[in-house]
């Protein structure tokens, strides 16, 4: 996250904010919210059927389960059912456990699949033993580096960044750009985003392509560059009109910065037809809030936590469910964060706690927690902001101003709920 408030901007956000300026245009996207003729969808489900059935004629064909599993993840990815995560995985192990060779691959593909599910520990053991194959290490440190971002090691992925620089390289320069991210220097981020995406062009790679349009609208967006942001997922979408991530966003933007709550369902509705991931419930929830219609916010908080406690989502839902917990259930939400910072102990898993013991009446034990694992160790705006109101709650009102401070900057990313609360700090 950047630190990027200036006097002008706090001008316009005071003087200005009721004059949201338009960015986005629905006849730039509306082709690509409609619900049915899928064709990636399609296309999956087409291959899966011929895959299935020569599985289902010899099913210790390595071939066959090999590209059933990445079927399966391909599903997830399309339809955002949890189940084809976890066919995937069993795939993933029986083919790993008759292979003669090439063990360190499917160990890659295993941890993968474990990322995807924020099993992160486990995605580093099996990694750890893929490392000590002599093929392919590269490629294991990039997933490594990955794992230990995830998981709060900095200093072991500081050396593994070093271990596979490579400037011109997609994979290196990307990786790059988290870590500069990470340190708080998002200018430097975009900058090697950008060389990525050159990189991508050139090589007319569309998965690469794909990847670096839908990201680098992330960055876009926090650096308050929006036109820019918008017009990378749109991008993502020409190239595949179903993208549900790049249309989530749009729907962001067109909430946060455009304060367009119809519009912004609307585009949801449209995704959720055919992908079922719990949290467009919690921004529906939010948009709710946002119009103060309160008992709709409620309904929705609701269905995400009756969808994100299904078993097999494991901790995916964690920190989402944390926050909610945090205001409803404190007592829940404490034991939900322990689990979660032994998962993952990161400053912004800590930042999580300090807010669930703060909810819980315990000020003292959420300023300790923050001074300890999260000052100046996070830039990221909902770290920011539960700190702030740990301070507010011990009565340290110039670390509240300075923080304030900041967060007018990141109103965009944190939405108009939290903006109206950041004016009250």
């Amino acid at each position: 996250m950047k630190k990027i408030i200036t006097i002008l901007f706090i001008a316009i956000f005071f003087g200005c904010q009721e004059k949201a300026e338009k960015i986005t245009d629905s006849n730039d996207y509306n082709k690509y919210l409609i619900t049915t003729n899928i064709p990636s969808k399609e296309a999956i489900e087409k291959d899966y059927e011929f895959w299935q059935e020569k599985f289902n004629n010899d099913s210790t064909h390595l071939m066959e389960m090999n590209r059933l599993s990445g079927i399966h993840a391909a599903l997830f990815g399309s339809t955002g059912d949890i189940s084809q995560l976890k066919i995937s995985e069993k795939l993933i192990k029986k083919s790993h456990d008759i292979a003669a060779r090439n063990k360190d691959t499917y160990l890659r593909s295993l941890a993968h699949n474990y990322i995807s599910q924020h099993r992160f520990k486990e995605a580093q053991v099996l990694l750890d033993s893929a490392y000590a194959y002599p093929d392919n290490k590269k490629q294991t440190e990039m997933m490594l580096f990955d794992v230990a971002m995830e998981l709060g090691e900095y200093e072991r992925a500081d050396t593994l960044l070093g271990r596979i620089k490579s400037p011109k390289d997609f994979n290196y320069l990307i990786r790059l750009a988290k870590w500069s991210d990470h340190n708080g220097n998002l200018e430097a981020a975009i900058k090697y985003l950008e060389q990525a995406r050159q990189v991508a062009e050139e090589r007319n790679d569309q998965a690469l392509k794909l990847w670096i349009y839908s990201n680098i609208g992330d960055f876009y967006g926090h650096a308050g560059r929006l036109s820019d942001s918008y017009n990378s997922y749109l991008k993502t979408l020409k190239l595949e009109p179903d993208n549900h991530y790049a249309k989530k966003q749009i729907a962001w933007l067109v909430y946060s910065s455009e304060k367009n709550a119809k519009e912004a369902n609307r585009i949801l509705d449209s995704i959720m037809v055919n992908h079922k991931a719990p949290d467009y419930h919690l921004l529906k929830a939010e948009i709710a809030t946002y119009e103060g219609n309160f008992s709709e916010a409620e309904k929705q908080n609701e269905l995400f936590i009756k969808t994100a406690e299904n078993p097999d989502y494991g901790a995916m839902y964690n920190t989402y469910l944390i926050n909610l917990y945090a205001e409803t259930d404190p007592e829940k939400a404490l034991k939900l964060a322990a689990m979660e910072i032994n998962n993952r102990a990161t400053p912004e898993t800590y930042q999580l706690l300090a807010y669930a013991q703060l909810k819980a009446g315990h000020k003292e034990a959420a300023l300790k927690t923050i001074e300890e694992y999260v000052a100046g160790k996070t830039e990221e705006p909902k770290a920011l902001f539960h700190s702030a109101l740990v301070y507010k709650a011990n009565g340290m009102e110039e670390k509240v101003a300075t923080l304030k401070e900041e967060l007018l900057g990141a109103t965009y990313e944190l939405g108009p709920v939290k903006a109206k609360e950041i004016k009250n700090l």
